[in-house]
This record gives C-alpha cells, sequence and structure tokens, in this order.
C-alpha cells in the first residue's frame, strides 16, 4: 500500500501541475482568439467570459488524459532516472503490479472525465449556445450601434439602424448597402430599406439570419438608368461567421447523452461513441505511458517524451477520423471508434510484457543451443 500511495500522489501531483499548465495556454490562446471577435463586432463583449467558463469543461475532458499521459512519463521517468525502479524491481514489483498500480489512478481520472464527457460538458455546451442565440449578443451583421454607420469586416457592407431594442435586438429603420467599390470588380451595389429587423437562429443548424421586414431592394450600377427594384414583406440573409469562431461548435455538443443515446442519427451516434471513448482512452494511455517512461540516468527522463507524445496524437486523430468516418456512414462503429482502442491497447500490452516475452525466448534459444 504504501507504494501504491507513493506512485499514486507523484503521478497526480505531476498530472495536475501539467494540466494546468495546459489549461492556462490553451484557455489563453482561445481567450485571445473570442476577444478579437468581441473587438470587431462579432460578439458582445459581455457574454464573453460567462460563454468561456461553460465550454471550460469541453477543454478539460481533453486536457486531462493528456496531463495524466504527460504526467507519468515525467513522474515514472524520474523513478527510472533515480534508480527507484531498479529498487522496486528488486523488491518483487514485476511489470504488471506496476501497471495494476498505475491503474488506479487512471481508473479515478477516467471517472472525472466520464462525467466531464457525459454529463458536465453538454450541460456547458447548451448554456454556451442559449447564450450565444440570445438576440441581444448577436445583433445584425455585427454589433450594431443605433444612429451609426458600420463596415462590416472584410465585406464592404454598410450597415444602420436608427433605432436598437437592448433587451430583444429588434431594429428599427435599418439601412444596408453592399458592393459597388472601388476595388470590387463587380461595379452593381445592393441597397436595402426596411422599417424593422432583427436577427433570427436556425435551431437546428445555428446559423444567423438577418430577417428585415416591410422594405425595398434596389439593385443596380450607380450612374446607369436600369435598376431592379424590389418590394418586400420580409426578407432574410444568411450572416457569415468567422471561420473558427465561439459559434462554430456542432449543435449535437450541447445535446444531453440520453438523447444521444435514444437517437438513431449517424452524428448522434457518433458523438455518443466519442463521448464514450474519451474515459476509456485514458487508462490506455496509462499504460503506454508507462511502456514508454522506461529509461535510465545516461538517457535522461525525457529522452522518450517526443515520440510518446506523437503516439497519443496519433491516437486522438484516429478517434477524430473514425467520429468524421461514422458520421458520413463510411466506418462501421466496431470498426471505428473501438477498433483504434483495441488496437492501442494490444500495443500497450505488447510494450508491456513484449520485453519480458523477447527476453525468455532468447533464454531458451540459448539453452537449446548449449544442449
Amino acid at each position: 500500500m504504501k507504494i501504491l500511495r507513493y506512485l499514486t500522489r507523484d503521478v497526480l501531483t505531476h498530472m495536475l501541475a501539467v494540466s494546468f499548465v495546459l489549461l492556462v495556454v490553451i484557455f489563453s490562446g482561445r481567450f485571445v482568439k473570442y476577444l478579437a471577435e468581441a473587438a470587431v463586432g462579432d460578439l458582445a463583449a459581455d457574454i464573453l467570459l460567462p460563454v468561456m467558463f461553460f465550454r471550460l469543461p469541453g477543454f478539460l475532458e481533453l486536457i486531462v488524459p493528456l496531463g495524466l499521459f504527460i504526467g507519468i512519463l515525467m513522474s515514472y521517468g524520474r523513478l527510472y532516472v533515480e534508480s527507484e525502479m531498479v529498487v522496486l524491481s528488486a523488491c518483487g514489483v514485476s511489470p504488471a503490479r506496476l501497471a495494476a498500480y498505475t491503474m488506479v489512478p487512471a481508473l479515478v481520472v477516467a471517472v472525472v472525465v466520464g462525467l466531464l464527457s457525459l454529463l458536465i460538458t453538454p450541460l456547458g455546451a447548451a448554456r454556451s449556445a442559449e447564450l450565444l442565440q440570445d438576440p441581444s449578443s448577436s445583433q445584425g451583421l455585427q454589433t450594431l450601434a443605433a444612429g451609426r454607420f458600420q463596415t462590416r469586416r472584410g465585406s464592404g457592407v454598410v450597415s444602420y439602424a436608427r433605432d436598437i431594442d437592448p433587451e430583444t435586438g429588434a431594429m428599427q429603420s435599418v439601412f444596408l448597402s453592399q458592393g459597388g467599390g472601388r476595388d470590387s470588380d463587380d461595379p452593381r451595389m445592393v441597397l436595402t430599406v426596411a422599417q424593422e429587423g432583427e436577427v433570427r437562429m436556425d435551431p437546428d443548424t445555428g446559423a444567423r439570419y438577418l430577417e428585415l421586414r416591410k422594405g425595398y431592394r434596389y439593385e443596380g450600377v450607380p450612374g446607369d438608368l436600369d435598376y431592379r427594384v424590389t418590394r418586400f414583406e420580409r426578407f432574410g440573409e444568411l450572416i457569415p461567421e468567422p471561420e473558427g469562431g465561439i459559434r462554430t461548435a456542432a449543435p449535437v455538443d450541447g445535446r444531453p447523452t440520453a438523447a444521444l443515446l435514444a437517437s438513431d442519427a449517424p452524428q448522434d451516434i457518433a458523438a455518443l461513441h466519442w463521448r464514450l471513448s474519451l474515459p476509456v482512452m485514458v487508462p490506455i494511455v496509462a499504460l503506454i505511458a508507462l511502456c514508454m517512461s522506461r529509461t535510465d540516468h545516461r538517457r535522461g527522463r525525457y529522452i522518450k517524451m517526443a515520440p510518446a507524445f506523437l503516439l497519443y496524437l496519433a491516437y486522438l486523430l484516429l478517434l477524430a477520423n473514425a467520429r468524421s468516418a461514422v458520421e458520413d456512414g463510411e466506418m462501421a462503429m466496431l470498426g471505428g471508434f473501438w477498433g483504434v482502442h483495441a488496437l492501442f491497447l494490444l500495443l500497450g500490452l505488447a510494450l508491456l510484457f513484449g520485453p519480458d516475452l523477447l527476453a525468455r525466448l532468447r533464454y531458451w534459444r540459448l539453452r537449446r543451443a548449449r544442449a
């Protein structure tokens, strides 16, 4: 029990330190990226921190397994370099028993990751989507200011609204101008005026539309007499989202796990097995990290860090590709997610027991040769 407590404490300490550093790096990078969206008006600044908070469990469910993986590499690497593993081996701690000791913190982390992926992350994604769908946080082509002409970034669209309701986001006396710029290849200009307007969200796709009511649309080349005038009672225009923005999360990420269990849609099935794969992945990567941490004082504790990280990255990328293939109907579930898990589990077992089996095989060959 003392050995188990010692190894568990050392592994979890390294895991928490690594996970904290990774969380700070990833969270700050995403925050700066989303802050840029708020700075140009693609996102209301007052909901930025709440949305990031609700998406924090989604970061943790991916960071914590990686933190455990690196923590085992660093912790056991130190034990090998300082010859503590040699002492444990001399005291009768076999590779199988060491793997059993390692599974104790790995299973604890797997339970935490399972709670995150199956329960907490979907709740956070749903709350985040509710905030982003709030009309007050997604007004118009960008976050409009009443009584001011504003230009949408990178498109040349000029927008204006005389009044904006701060609670509902409904706009009065809306004006839009598009095209006809000096740098544009198409000299045609489109002017749209409407009495009312508001932003609506498609609940299925999450796309935003600017809906204008009771207005006119003018299309033509400035200076020519050939104009097309269209009167409309209701007119809708898709608002393009910036690629990689905060609104790019799939709607299925916010659905409860129970709803995914009752669904037959390929996207729901793939999302369900992805959530199940994250906790299953934890003990497998812990086993691989245990085997990859073998070193000595000459090579140092970081000698296998790069190949181990590449192996972990390959595992995660194969799972992501399996999810995409299952969503598209190109791969069966058994050969997708669980085939990847089986492959890396066999790899971990081969790394764990392979050296002993090879040593015994060489020993029997040597005995036969002498006989």
